[in-house]
């Protein structure tokens, strides 16, 4: 027999030479052999065919006819030997041009990386330089922004200062040219107030020398005259005085024209007293009297007119001097603004100057921005192609991916300098892969396929392992497993933390990337039906973690001592493991698989020790089982996804288990042992591979020795008072990380009439 696909690829057959019929060529490589009948290709059929091929027998006896026969059946045989051959040997040598080829794009990547590296430290210098000059300059942007800021400021405010004078010495103008008016004024009333004076004394004069003939009894009358007359003369020389004069003083003119108007009147009825003086000497003296009191009046109108002359003097002064200050002062201000102004265009020629020099060197940034990001994308792709290639030779290797997490210290853990263990190499080559663990002083150093420090997130674990979830629903079998000693954080990762969505572990979240690319994929004509069983390894006895009868079967078992369900283990030819009598549920949403999960949770055994206080007592396999169907292409797949929370490996002599919880620790050491007694076979390559040593190493015999995806966790405790167990974890995740298992084959066959397996 014949095998259909060779490494793992199916062939299609050109023509077949099995009756001398053809068919349509296709693209199976040509060959040379018998060239009798040209190009020669054979498919299963054919082959099978001329292996079943009977002799004609016609006439038994013609050996003649039977040796033709023979012979050219013997030449088909040929032919189809060399056409195996010849087809072997292109394989082998496709085989080493695709290997070549690797090598050649793993060395470019590799020079890629080294001139990515020193692109990005040139730019990172530039970048650095520009960044410095950038700041610099906003610095003296900023600087010049603040004193041009100030100088308008300053500009502003001598402009205000510089209306305010010359608002206030528009009204100090008008207020001198209303005094310089008033004055004019009172100098015009004045020199009125002199004629009549001169008048009233000329008149005087000659009552004085009519009167000079009158008798003696006239004399005081006469001397009252004369003293009134001097008075007069001072009056006149005190009001000669009198230049200038407030409005108040018009009243007091009016007043002494009132009393000029009396006097007239009087004299006029002196003048016909004076014809009979005698006989009205005693009006005389009534009327000097009157004369008397309106000239006291008057001196009093007089001082008071003085004194208000004085003050509008000295105020006109006073404005005067204010009006040539201000003065000074407008000359002043306007010398500092046209200063202002000089300064300010220089500012502003300054700042066009910076804002052009920054505009350019912002231009200069954005292009070096745009340079670093390109740079950064194909770093990106680089990386991307990297993985690629090398998730492409894993596969082919056959080689059980190994990803190392370190959990966060714990609060009640040591986070003292001195204590940390861990460190992580950031060079290109090591960034992301390599852990380096110190231990006495001595340093040992890891490499995997992935590290992951205590700052990684939930969604940057699943993103790492999205592609190889998506591999299940491609028809795949695949197997991710957590690997750690107590309390390292393997449920975390798996399960996650309840209550917390941000913390949902890679069972939750490859379950809802399954589910999303289920509906993604509707339109394109799949429709795919799933399953899901859920077990535990408790002290090497098989339990169903969804059986309904679970809790009532466990009470019936220690009431009577009975053994509870005995569940066996069974795997087929085609590499798929039975488990007999294990619950297997139809879901279709991932709310049913959340409450499944729930539900299994609450049935897993924990217990608590001394390292931790919920301590996983079993090791938990979830199952998802596949099968889809394109409607369109009547193509089908049938694909697996382990997900394994394997129990925490602990020493007695720090978790401090006793009673049950020693049997359930001595269990999982014993199991756990055996797994690292499988892997150390395999990474020798040894004959005999010891599967069947343990229950847990048996059921996960296709994940380890098939042609499954496998890829292990290994959880590590970063508290210093565990780096005995932590080196061991590393170590033997080295030893996972070597093994080759086979390469990964897709399930494309019909789905099983049982609907009750699960496979891994």
């Amino acid at each position: 027999m014949v095998e259909t696909p060779i490494n793992g690829r199916a062939r299609l057959a050109f023509t077949i030479v099995n009756g001398g019929h053809d068919v349509s060529p296709s693209t199976a490589p040509p060959s040379n052999a018998g060239s009798d009948y040209g190009i020669i290709e054979f498919t299963r059929e054919d082959v099978e065919a001329l292996l079943n091929e009977k002799a004609k027998r016609k006439d038994r006896f013609n050996y003649k006819e039977r040796c033709e026969n023979m012979m050219d059946y013997i030449r088909r045989l040929k032919v189809c030997i060399r056409w195996f051959q010849d087809l072997e040997m292109n394989y082998s040598l496709e085989q080493e041009r695709l290997k070549n080829s690797l090598e050649l794009t793993q060395q470019k990547c590799i020079e890629i990386e080294l001139l990515l590296k020193i692109k990005e430290e040139e730019l990172n210098s530039i970048i650095t330089e520009m960044r410095r000059n950038c700041a610099s300059l906003q610095e003296k942007l900023i600087k010049e922004e603040s004193e041009r800021v100030v100088a308008v400021e300053s500009l502003e405010k001598e402009r205000e200062a510089r209306l305010n004078i010359e608002r206030s010495q528009t009204t100090l103008s008008e207020d001198l040219s209303k005094a310089q008016r008033e004055i004019q004024n009172a100098n015009q009333k004045i020199s009125s107030l002199n004629d009549m004076y001169k008048r009233l004394q000329d008149y005087i004069t000659s009552l004085q020398q009519y009167n000079g003939k009158l008798h003696t009894e006239l004399s005081s009358v006469e001397d009252e005259l004369k003293r009134v007359e001097k008075e007069k003369f001072a009056a006149l020389e005190n009001i000669t005085m009198l230049r200038s004069q407030l409005t108040l003083s018009i009243s007091s003119q009016d007043e002494a024209i009132k009393q000029k108007d009396t006097l007239v009147s009087e004299v006029a009825s002196l003048r016909g007293e004076l014809q009979q003086v005698r006989d009205e000497r005693d009006r005389q003296l009534s009327q000097a009297q009157t004369l008397t009191f309106e000239l006291e009046k008057l001196k009093e109108s007089r001082e008071s007119s003085c004194t208000e002359l004085d003050n509008l003097t000295l105020k006109a002064n006073e404005l005067e001097a204010n009006c040539s200050l201000k003065d000074n002062q407008i000359r002043e201000l306007q010398e500092q603004l046209a200063i202002a102004e000089k300064k300010l265009q220089v500012l502003d020629i300054s700042a066009f100057e910076t804002r052009t020099e920054f505009e350019g060197q912002q231009k200069f940034v954005n292009e070096l921005q745009r340079r670093v990001a390109d740079a950064e994308y194909k770093l990106i792709e680089g990386e991307r192609l990297r993985k690629k290639l090398h998730n492409t030779i894993l596969e082919l290797k056959g080689n059980i991916r190994v990803f190392c997490r370190v959990r966060p210290l714990l609060p009640d853990e040591s986070c003292s300098t001195e204590g940390k263990i861990f460190s992580y190499p950031t060079s290109m080559e090591a960034s992301g892969r390599d852990i380096d663990l110190t231990q006495s002083g001595q340093k040992h150093s890891f490499t995997f396929d992935k590290v992951f420090t205590p700052e990684a997130t939930q969604e940057d674990v699943f993103v790492e392992i999205s592609q190889l979830v998506q591999s299940a629903l491609d028809g795949y079998k695949v197997c991710i497993f957590a690997y750690g000693q107590t309390g390292s954080g393997k449920t975390y990762t798996m399960m996650g933390r309840p209550g917390h969505p941000e913390e949902k572990g890679l069972i939750p979240r490859s379950l809802e990337q399954i589910f999303q690319a289920k509906q993604s994929q509707q339109p394109q004509g799949w429709k795919y039906e799933m399953q899901v069983s859920m077990l535990e390894i408790y002290n090497e006895t098989i339990r169903d973690l969804l059986s309904s009868n679970r809790l009532s079967s466990e009470a019936t078992r220690l009431e009577n001592g009975t053994p509870g369900k005995q569940y066996t283990i069974k795997h087929d030819a085609s590499g798929n493991t039975h488990v007999s009598d294990l619950t297997v549920v139809d879901v279709n949403s991932i709310k049913e698989v959340g409450f499944l999960l729930n539900q299994a949770a609450n049935s897993r055994s924990v217990g608590k020790t001394q390292m931790n206080e919920q301590s996983s007592r079993s090791h938990f396999v979830f199952t998802l089982r596949i099968y889809g169907v394109n409607e369109s292409t009547d193509q089908q797949v049938q694909g697996i996804l382990n997900l394994i929370d394997l129990a925490g490996s602990e020493r007695l002599s720090k978790s401090g288990s006793t009673g049950d919880r020693l049997k359930e620790t001595q269990a999982i050491n014993k199991s756990l042992s055996s797994l690292s007694d499988v892997i150390f076979a395999l990474a020798k390559k040894e004959d005999h591979v010891p599967f069947r040593n343990s229950k847990l190493t048996y059921l996960l015999q296709p994940c380890l020795g098939g042609d499954s995806k496998t890829l292990m966790f290994v959880n590590i405790s970063p508290d210093p008072t565990s780096v005995g167990e932590s080196l061991c974890s590393l170590r033997f995740a080295s030893r996972v990380n070597a093994c080759e298992i086979g390469t990964p084959r897709r399930q494309t066959h019909a789905r099983s009439t049982d609907s009750r397996l699960s496979y891994f």
